[in-house]
């Protein structure tokens, strides 16, 4: 039996999300988000090479709500705001790209990095990181990542909706913020069982983790949301500021 993409509550909170992106821009917010959502499930199901890297990372297998709030809760908010305060529709839907953007890059950058990225370094010190945790950056992940925004941006912009470069620029930032965020704020634990770096309590193991850096509570999905608002605020600035340099 394969296994979902969406628990039950993440199917929930996708509706949720769906509605509003069908409310605020129609069937071009519905072509947007399935330009992030179908890449980033077909992703998680290639086979992975080195299943090792995921026994340390937050979260795995299906997206629960919380996941799905985390990628899709801001494009969500800017979807209603188009809907509720018609004159905004424009700079709204470029937040929502910018959003959308960024969760497709960081889901690229992690599905490919993991699997066929190397030398995983630190975002924040360049220094070896271990391979799958948050704030490591690798260059086969970082040109997926860049990948990952260019699609969605691509598929706004072929129907005119958000200009391509505006879209793309602010998924890459977005991308960036996660990294930064998942370096320096998020949660980073050890396993004294395993005497590994991890990002979950408990470890894969079963065993008790312990602090060790980080904000306590602030975990992936709040890296996410954090960027995926990144990704949006990026989006709405280069859209409103010069929009004739973006065409």
């Amino acid at each position: 039996m394969k296994s979902r993409a969406l628990t039950r509550g993440g199917t929930i909170a996708a509706a949720f999300v769906g509605a509003a992106a069908l409310l605020g821009f129609h069937l071009i917010g519905a072509l947007v988000l399935f330009a992030f959502f179908l890449p980033s499930v077909a992703l998680s199901r290639l086979p992975h090479p080195h299943p090792e890297r995921l026994r340390d990372i937050d979260k795995q297998g299906a997206r629960d709500a919380w996941q799905v709030v985390a990628n899709g809760g801001v494009a969500s908010v800017a979807a209603i705001v188009a809907f509720l305060v018609p004159q905004t529709h424009a700079s709204a839907a470029a937040a929502f790209v910018g959003a959308f953007a960024a969760a497709s890059a960081d889901t690229w950058g992690t599905e490919i990095g993991t699997r066929f990225g190397k030398n995983a370094r630190s975002i924040l010190t360049f220094r070896g990181e271990a391979d799958g945790l948050s704030g490591g950056i690798t260059a086969v992940g970082t040109l997926a990542e860049i990948a990952g925004a260019f699609v969605v941006a691509a598929s706004a912009a072929f129907f005119s909706f958000v200009p391509l470069v505006a879209g793309t620029l602010g998924g890459i930032a977005g991308a960036f913020a996660d990294s930064y965020i998942g370096a320096s704020v998020q949660e980073r634990r050890y396993c004294a069982s395993c005497a590994r770096a991890c990002e979950s309590d408990p470890h894969a193991c079963g065993a008790p983790t312990q602090l060790v850096r980080g904000a306590r509570g602030f975990r992936n999905d709040a890296v996410n949301f954090s960027a995926t608002l990144v990704g949006a605020l990026t989006g709405l600035a280069l859209f409103a500021i010069a929009p004739r340099y973006f065409p």
